[in-house]
C-alpha cells in the first residue's frame, strides 16, 4: 500500500511543479498535498509541526503570488491608479481569460489605469512591465517552494 502513496505523491509533485508555471494549476498546494499523503504510509515520514509549517508557507506563497504583481507595478513607478488597475486586471483575468488572463490582466490593467489618469504611454508601459516582473517573481517563488517540498518528498522515500 505504501507504493500507492509514493506514486500518488510523485504524480502530485510533478503536477505541482507544472502548476508553478501554469496559472491554472495550484502548484504549491498540490506539492503540500503530496507531502500530506505520505502520512498514510505505514511509517509516517513527517511530524505534525513539519506539515503545519509547510501549510503556512504554502498559504503565504499563495497570498504573495497575488500581491507581488501589484507591488511590482508600484515599484516601477506606477501610481495608485496603476496599482488599482493591476488589481482589477488580475480579478478580471482570473475569471474571464484563465490562464493567460492571470498574466495579461494585471499588465493591461496597470497600463490602462495609468493612461486613464493621463500618464504618458511609456510611463504606463513601465508600470505594466512592473506587473509582469511581479508575475515572474511569483513563478520563481512558487517554483522554489515546490522544489523544496519535492526534495523533502523524495527524501522521505529513503
Amino acid at each position: 500500500m505504501d507504493l500507492l502513496w509514493i506514486i500518488l505523491g510523485c504524480i502530485l509533485l510533478i503536477v505541482g511543479i507544472l502548476g508553478s508555471f501554469l496559472p491554472v494549476l495550484p502548484g504549491p498546494p498540490l506539492a503540500w498535498i503530496a507531502l500530506l499523503i505520505q502520512q498514510l504510509r505505514e511509517e509516517k515520514p513527517f511530524t505534525s509541526n513539519f506539515l503545519v509549517i509547510w501549510a503556512l508557507v504554502t498559504t503565504a506563497v499563495l497570498l504573495l503570488d497575488y500581491y507581488v504583481p501589484i507591488w511590482g507595478t508600484r515599484k516601477l513607478g506606477g501610481s495608485k491608479a496603476g496599482m488599482w488597475g493591476a488589481t482589477f486586471g488580475l480579478i478580471v483575468g482570473i475569471f474571464f481569460l484563465p490562464p493567460i488572463g492571470i498574466i495579461l490582466g494585471p499588465f493591461i490593467g496597470a497600463v490602462t489605469g495609468e493612461l486613464i489618469t493621463g500618464k504618458d504611454f511609456n510611463i504606463a508601459l513601465k508600470s505594466g512591465f512592473g506587473s509582469f516582473l511581479g508575475f515572474i517573481a511569483g513563478v520563481v517563488m512558487k517554483t522554489g517552494i515546490t522544489l523544496i517540498m519535492g526534495f523533502y518528498l523524495i527524501k522521505s522515500f529513503f
